[in-house]
């Protein structure tokens, strides 16, 4: 994975300010300022990763949950991909439920404080994406699910006794 660095220019009529500009490909990312580098461009996390993991999954099951969403599945992709911790994966009985799903699981979460989600596919709500950060949540029309079958490329490989190659 390619990591960035970012250099400062200093206005010489001013006083020094910090200005990212420039960003080299194989460098890490830091803040030049006039008193030093500092690495950590974010500010830490309140609670742990895995816990606001676990409190945005929660709000999502509870918000699917009351939208009567049908065969709800949660994957855990902690440990085999950086894009979430979670994935969820359900169906609404038609493109208007999937829309209507969507929207409110969107109202829960800024209810509850976890943000702005970005969201793909709700103008067809065919196969509408929510990403979360922490947790994707795909909401398919069942005959779309079908097709697709996400659950099952996300899914641990079955492995029989003998067959290891």
């Amino acid at each position: 994975m390619p990591t960035f660095t970012a250099r400062a220019k200093r206005k010489t009529t001013e006083s020094p300010v910090t200005a990212c500009s420039v960003l080299r490909k194989g460098k890490t990312l830091t803040t030049v300022h006039a008193k030093g580098n500092v690495t950590r461009i974010f500010p830490p996390r309140t609670d742990s990763s895995k816990t606001a993991a676990d409190r945005a999954l929660t709000v999502a099951l509870g918000s699917l949950e009351d939208s009567k969403a049908e065969d709800i599945v949660t994957i855990d992709i902690a440990g085999k991909s950086a894009l979430a911790d979670y994935m969820i994966v359900v169906s609404g009985r038609s493109s208007r439920h999937v829309a209507a799903i969507a929207d409110h699981l969107l109202t829960d979460m800024k209810e509850a404080g976890l943000g702005n989600a970005r969201v793909e596919g709700l103008e067809t709500a065919d196969w509408v994406l929510i990403d979360s950060g922490d947790v994707i949540i795909h909401i398919f029309r069942p005959e779309i699910r079908e097709f697709y079958n996400i659950e099952r490329m996300w899914s641990e490989p079955e492995i029989e006794d003998g067959t290891v190659h």
